[in-house]
């Protein structure tokens, strides 16, 4: 239901990191922007009322309780900057290219092959790397350091800076002719037009921490990661034993497995609800794929899911629940990952696909 509800937003909202950040950065606009601004505002209130049921008062050394608050690092930062690569390169993100598949793009195919081979790479050079950066690294929750409160008025500080810096770049909106409310309209309206940003922002917010509530922080790299992993594993391609990934570690992290996870059941409703919201808008369409934009979807997959693998997480399971969740982690995977799409946006990397 979840993955449902998530698809038809991601579907009508156009809630796609590539998306909005493509035109943010080509065309300056930046409305779209605010979609995922209000979804981090409203799930960090919505966090940090959980946490307050669950830990009262927070102390240094207190962890997020099964949160994605990860050790920060530079794995971290490189994770981050490679998924961002692999955004601009394969036309999206993991979330994206499952909500894609539902409106018919043959691209999300080799997109998300590439992330299972990906996920296969990151497995391959885990050790080392976790050995060296990601082990032992520090791992900052906000609210141990200074409590609720304040870790909730700083990140919605540093929201409404960024909100208001990038209002330079929002287009103004033409004034709408008076309309009467008919069903013509509503139809329009629900299928047709593009969601509000804002209000597509604050569903994918709330349905966040009803999700953390009920079942635990959101993620779409948990199932295939873990596919790629027991594959991999049957085959005895990769090490038996992936330190710190089997449990000592927060984040949508793979794990051995023979059946279809609650994430796995999450990822289906995602493909299934942008089905459902494409067919009565007419968006469902059967996308052509050149061999240039497979070759390029299939490059790309491999760096989203070999950084995925890296920073424990994707841009919702890291971007989007890690700050939600008031994790430094979240923040500086974002700051990362927007620094790859700025780079990758400039040098036109998603460009003749």
């Amino acid at each position: 239901m979840t993955g449902t509800a998530l698809g038809i937003l991601f579907e009508r909202g156009r809630f796609c990191f590539f998306c909005i950040f493509r035109d943010a950065f080509e065309e300056k606009n930046t409305r779209g922007v605010y979609s995922i601004l209000t979804a981090l505002a409203v799930g960090i209130v919505g966090y940090a009322i959980v946490f307050g049921l669950r830990i009262p008062s927070p102390s240094p050394g207190d962890v997020a309780p099964g949160a994605f608050v990860g050790p920060v690092g530079l794995a971290l930062v490189i994770g981050g900057f490679a998924f961002g690569l692999g955004v601009v390169i394969s036309g999206g993100c993991i979330g994206g290219h499952l909500y894609r598949l539902g409106e018919g793009s043959l691209r999300a195919i080799p997109a998300l092959l590439g992330a299972l081979l990906g996920f296969g790479l990151g497995f391959l050079t885990w050790n080392p790397i976790a050995s060296i950066f990601i082990l032992g690294a520090p791992v900052p929750w906000l609210p141990a350091a200074a409590g609720y409160a304040p870790a909730v008025v700083l990140q919605l500080t540093i929201l409404a800076v960024i909100a208001f810096w990038l209002l330079r770049w929002n287009p103004p909106v033409a004034a709408r002719e008076p309309r009467t409310v008919d069903l013509p309209g509503i139809r329009r309206s629900l299928f047709f037009t593009r969601w509000p940003a804002l209000l597509t922002g604050a569903l994918v917010g709330l349905i966040g921490v009803v999700y953390y509530l009920r079942v635990g922080p959101l993620g779409v790299t948990a199932q295939l990661s873990s596919l790629s992993r027991s594959v991999l594993d049957d085959a005895e391609l990769i090490p038996g034993s992936l330190v710190g990934l089997d449990g000592a570690l927060a984040g949508c992290v793979a794990l051995v497995i023979e059946t279809i996870t609650e994430n796995g059941w999450l990822i289906i409703g995602i493909v299934v609800g942008s089905l459902l919201a494409a067919l009565p808008g007419r968006k469902f369409s059967i996308e052509k794929l050149t061999p240039h934009g497979a070759g390029t979807a299939l490059l790309g997959g491999v760096l989203l899911g070999w950084g995925a693998t890296i920073g424990l997480g994707c841009t919702i399971g890291v971007f989007l629940s890690g700050i939600q969740a008031s994790g430094a982690s979240g923040w500086v995977f974002a700051a990362s990952l927007v620094a790859a799409l700025a780079i990758g946006f400039k040098l036109g990397l998603h460009k003749g696909t």
